[in-house]
């Protein structure tokens, strides 16, 4: 399952879309396989760039035709398309690229490196669990939309933590609640027995929600804690 996210890093935003599936892959494929394309501001332009998102997907398929690579993301910064595979070995996944892109115009550079314990996965491609929070947040977000939601209209936004313990949650609470939540519920699950629903009144643009899960993940994470995500009921319901 391919996921996508933004990543800040050394002040720039990162555009990541990772596929967050590949345990089965991890221990025979050692060799890490790297394609940066540059694009120019032309091919950029939507025609031109539905072309280039075409040659992506040929390319993965080749390469991960017979099992010789598994793709398992990309990065995009400052122009740079930057695609990554892991591979069984290192042998002809270079040839195999420089033919697909021989006439296509598209600077590319490409390397191979070892990688057993798929570092460079887990450090630069793989989501963080705020990061998990926040693809969830956006999918929640673009079903709102789906309704015909006013993603600006402030509405009580349910949010859910769990701890392993009482006194964890009980700490949380009050930090929780000097911070603007209001507490809802106790809640439990078959995983953790001590949890909590609270409640803040907010808007639920990509901006806020954002804004808004950070700031309880703190406090969460303060106490040693999970945040569970949240939920809400659209504003059309409530006018």
């Amino acid at each position: 399952m391919r996921e996508i996210f933004n990543r800040v890093e050394d002040s720039e935003s990162v555009h990541i879309e990772v596929d967050i599936d590949t345990e089965d892959f991890q221990d025979s494929n050692p060799w890490l396989f790297s394609l940066f394309i540059k694009l120019s501001k032309i091919d950029e332009d939507s025609d031109a760039f539905d072309a280039f998102l075409e040659t992506k997907e040929s390319i993965i398929i080749a390469l991960e035709h017979e099992n010789r690579a598994k793709y398992v993301g990309s990065r995009v910064n400052e122009g740079w398309h930057e695609f990554y595979f892991y591979a069984k070995n290192s042998k002809n996944l270079e040839s195999i690229v420089a033919h697909m892109l021989k006439e296509s115009g598209y600077k590319y550079e490409s390397s191979i490196v070892k990688d057993a314990k798929w570092d460079f996965y887990s450090k630069n491609l793989f989501p963080t669990e705020l990061e998990f929070h926040n693809i969830q947040s956006d999918k929640i977000i673009f079903l709102l939309q789906e309704e015909g939601d006013d993603l600006l209209i402030s509405r009580d936004v349910e949010h859910y933590v769990s701890f392993d313990t009482s006194s964890q949650k009980e700490r949380f609470v009050q930090n929780a609640l000097q911070n603007g939540f209001r507490f809802k519920d106790d809640i439990s699950s078959e995983e953790f027995e001590y949890g909590a629903a609270l409640l803040k009144e907010h808007a639920v643009t990509n901006k806020e929600i954002k804004k808004v899960v950070e700031e309880l993940y703190k406090l969460v994470k303060k106490e040693h804690g999970y945040y569970e995500g949240w939920s809400t009921t659209l504003a059309i319901e409530n006018n």
